[in-house]
Order: structure tokens, then sequence, then C-alpha cells
């Protein structure tokens, strides 16, 4: 079963590839299937010039590619954004979050004219909410953050030994519905100590390519 979801991430990866041909500059997310799509990048030298990344794992892989990582200050204009995503619906709304490089993701996301997710077919749902919502959180709030959390309905867990690449922590919001991410994006963004929500439904993916056994949907 594995094997044949990393061979669905490879199809929409290698799908990514294609939609990256002579991109001067190209952000580049995190994750297993963003891994795949940076293999592909590294074996096609010459496709982009330099690349925008959300992680210093991302970036390390990229170095690794012979690709050149510069700092989105020092960029006017960022195309196209390739990454992927936890949880994915038919309307483009996104949980991400799982790699902890979510508030990176949604700046870069926010950056670029176009953002393109590449997930296999076993992440798509009707509703978001099946994946545990991450959201980064500031460290003196943590506790504060999961209580209000706690009294929207949901179950927070602190993710142990995790620090994001900005210092802060990470909480997994379990046993949510998630029937109208936009509203609850918003909502979530206003409680003091939290970083970024792991929803992308304020700004969702322009184009979604789904990998599965059958090839690459676009939708």
């Amino acid at each position: 079963m594995a094997a044949d979801a990393n061979a669905n991430k490879r199809r929409a990866a290698l799908a990514a590839l294609e939609m990256a041909r002579e991109c001067v500059t190209l952000g580049v997310g995190t994750g297993s299937t963003v891994n795949l799509f940076i293999e592909a990048l590294a074996a096609s030298p010459g496709r982009v010039r330099r690349a925008v990344s959300s992680s210093q794992a991302s970036s390390a892989r990229l170095a690794a590619g012979g690709i050149e990582t510069v700092d989105l200050n020092t960029v006017t204009e960022l195309p196209l954004y390739v990454d992927g995503a936890d949880e994915a619906t038919p309307a483009r709304h996104l949980i991400k979050g799982g790699g902890a490089a979510l508030t990176r993701e949604k700046i870069v996301a926010a950056a670029a004219q176009r953002f393109v997710c590449i997930v296999d077919d076993s992440k798509m749902v009707a509703v978001l909410g099946r994946f545990p919502l991450p959201i980064e959180v500031i460290p003196m709030a943590r506790t504060l953050v999961a209580r209000q959390l706690t009294a929207r309905g949901g179950r927070p867990v602190w993710r142990a030994g995790c620090v994001t690449d900005n210092g802060n922590e990470l909480l997994d919001v379990h046993d949510l519905v998630i029937s109208d991410p936009v509203s609850l994006e918003r909502e979530l963004n206003q409680i003091a100590g939290i970083v970024s929500v792991g929803l992308f439904a304020i700004r969702p993916a322009d184009v979604l390519l789904i990998g599965s056994a059958s090839g690459v949907e676009t939708r």
C-alpha cells in the first residue's frame, strides 16, 4: 500500500515539474511529496535558476540537488509555488503542517502568483478534519491556546519535542469537523498566541494535482 501511495505521489510531482518549466524563481514547499518533486528538479538541471524554500529541510535537499535557495525578501516576483498537503478537498481547501513548516508555507503561498498543490488520492476528503489540524504557537502561550481550542470542541495535543524553524511549538487539534474552513481559519487567527493555523482556505491552492493509479487529475 505504501509503495502504491509513493508511486501516486511521484506521478503528481512529475506533473508539477512540467508546470515549472523555465521558471526563473520557484517556491518549494515541504514534505514527502515535495521531496519527490525536488528529486525530479535535481534530475532536470536548468529547469529553474533558484528557489524560495519553506523549510530548512527543503533548503538542504535543494542545495544537495544543485539548486540555489534565496530569501523571499530578495524576490520581487514568485510565479509558482509547489507544495503538498495532509488533506485536500475538491474546493482546493487544505490542511497542512504535518511537516511542521505551516507558517513558512503559508507565507510563500501568499507571495506566489500561483499555488500548485501535489497530493496522492488518499489525501482527498469531502470535509477537512480527519487529519489533526496543526497550529503553530508561541511557546509561552501553548496551554492558553489549548484551553481555547478545547472550548471550541477540539482536542489539542502538544507535539512534544517538535520545534519549528521559527522556534515555536505545535498543537495538533483532533476531533474538529471543519465544515466552513474559511470562517474557522479567520476565527483561529484571532487567538492570542497562535502564530499560524494549518488551514489553507483563505488562500487555497489554485491547482490540485492528484496522483492515482490511473494517472494525474487536475482540479
